[in-house]
């Protein structure tokens, strides 16, 4: 998602659900993105959402461990038919995003034909599908694509292979910091970075004009200008976020944890770290913004769609989304009451003292291969593609996806097609703490006790110390593994 969890392009868990949400439905042509529809959008959002796992690092993983297999050259343009498993992005019929990539890619390599299979929206009942079907050997599809907090869940049960036994070092230096670190478990690398997500802050140029303040840079501003703008009566509430318990609280979270310098597990994700000063303060951050009137207090039930809407119907001067949020505000088919002239968006702020900009969390989706394909050389020359220049521009110009290569990001032509990417190559990523196949109770050991001190009904402390013990026994966990 953008979303959590829950639909695919969108992100899930944080809004996931299709994935829940992350990367929303860019119906967007070149220049034309305005136009898509609420639809569309709520169907991106599932896919790209807030997926990921883990701290912001380098993208380069360790060295390709797979010998002879891991070079530069890995893949083939052999005569080979494969089987892609991926959810809907966008647009339709000869305009549908994964069929204008596929024609695309068999220009390129006509003697590989890919037969696409469209799989759920929902990612959890994605997600249970491909790890019935693989489990239990079957050889298609060959390649599917899955959230990015995926990794640690499929590479546990041996679900996906380790591509970074067949892909080298230089292969995933490409792509941009923390995208390749959320990809990987146990030091190899399973998914392919497809395209990502991020949050951004939306805020009303017109609101700060008037009332001569500058884009916050720091959360303590942006609570203090919040509460001056509410109580001038410029607009009904200052700031507007997900903080209702479910995964797009954990993807907040994040953020304002990594900016307070804290994380959520030890880097081997064997060990909670929850219970320290950095997530109390995190904690009693997010809780003075209701307190002190810069948030409403209904934001402890708000979910991505609640948020947008508050904020798109004019009645919030600030707002923490995922990039399909802009198009969403300033779209009338779409929702949206406000005009590009009123709608600025920026990097997320940070904790007074500490480096612009804040961190986002990171949403989106990966590639990744079945390790019972009978074509892996086909698969990998489709995944290399897929993260080509060619096919990246196609994600981003044509459909509105945030590309996850960094050469791409900031080529001035995709940065000019959308004003989100403009503000793209200007932060900071942070993936959420999925380097462990137990992720999904970890993320709910954090959202629901988080989402219990912002409704105060627990301290700060209370609410770390109680997140830290669910999250010692998510980690320490051997029963499912995640699936």
């Amino acid at each position: 998602m953008g979303y959590p969890s829950g639909n695919v392009p969108s992100r899930r868990r944080a809004g996931e659900k299709m994935s829940q949400r992350s990367a929303w439905s860019r119906s967007i042509p070149r220049r034309g993105w305005f136009a898509f529809t609420v639809a569309a959008c709520a169907a991106t959002l599932a896919v790209s959402a807030c997926s990921s796992g883990g701290s912001s690092t380098s993208s380069t993983p360790p060295a390709a461990t797979g010998g002879a297999s891991a070079t530069s050259t890995a893949g083939s343009t052999a005569a080979a038919s494969i089987v892609w498993s991926a959810s809907p992005l966008t647009g339709t019929g000869a305009n549908d995003a994964r069929t204008v990539l596929i024609n695309a890619f068999e220009k390129q390599y006509p003697n590989i034909h890919v037969t696409l299979v469209s799989a759920p929206t929902d990612t959890d009942t994605n997600r249970a599908t491909l790890a019935t079907e693989i489990s239990g050997g079957s050889s298609t599809p060959d390649v599917f694509m899955g959230d990015v907090i995926w990794p640690a869940q499929f590479g546990a049960h041996q679900l996906a292979v380790p591509l970074s036994q067949y892909l080298p070092a230089s292969y995933w230096s490409k792509f941009a910091p923390g995208l390749v670190t959320g990809a990987s478990y146990q030091g190899k690398v399973y998914g392919s970075p497809l395209f990502e997500d991020q949050g951004f802050l939306y805020y009303r140029k017109d609101l700060l004009a008037k009332a001569h303040m500058s884009v916050p840079t720091t959360w303590e501003q942006l609570e203090s200008d919040s509460v001056t703008l509410v109580h001038s009566g410029a607009v009904k509430y200052g700031f507007v976020w997900e903080g209702d318990s479910y995964e797009g609280l954990t993807c907040d979270f994040m953020e304002y944890l990594a900016d307070a310098g804290g994380t959520v597990t030890n880097t081997s994700f064997t060990q909670a770290e929850l219970n320290s000063p950095a997530s109390v303060k995190a904690i009693t951050f997010m809780r003075s913004l209701i307190t002190s009137g810069a948030s409403p207090a209904a934001v402890t039930t708000f979910q991505e769609p609640q948020a947008m809407t508050t904020f798109g119907d004019g009645n919030a001067a600030f707002l923490r989304n995922w990039d399909y949020a802009y198009s969403a505000a300033t779209t009338a088919s779409s929702g949206g009451k406000l005009t590009p002239s009123q709608v600025g968006v920026a990097p997320l702020p940070t904790f007074a003292g500490q480096a612009y900009p804040g961190y986002s969390n990171i949403g989106g989706w990966n590639l990744y291969i079945n390790p019972h394909s009978a074509h892996i050389a086909a698969d990998l020359t489709f995944i290399q593609w897929m993260s080509s220049p060619a096919a990246q521009d196609i994600l981003s110009e044509r459909y509105g996806f945030i590309s996850t290569v960094t050469a791409v990001r900031s080529n001035p032509s995709v940065i000019g097609s959308n004003p989100n990417f403009a503000v793209v190559p200007k932060t900071k990523l942070v993936p959420r703490p999925a380097g462990t196949p137990n992720y999904p109770a970890l993320s709910t050991a954090i959202y629901q006790n988080i989402n219990g001190a912002l409704a105060g009904s627990a301290s700060p402390a209370s609410a770390a110390s109680a997140a830290q013990s669910a999250a010692s026994t998510a980690l320490s966990s051997t029963s499912s593994g995640g699936l």
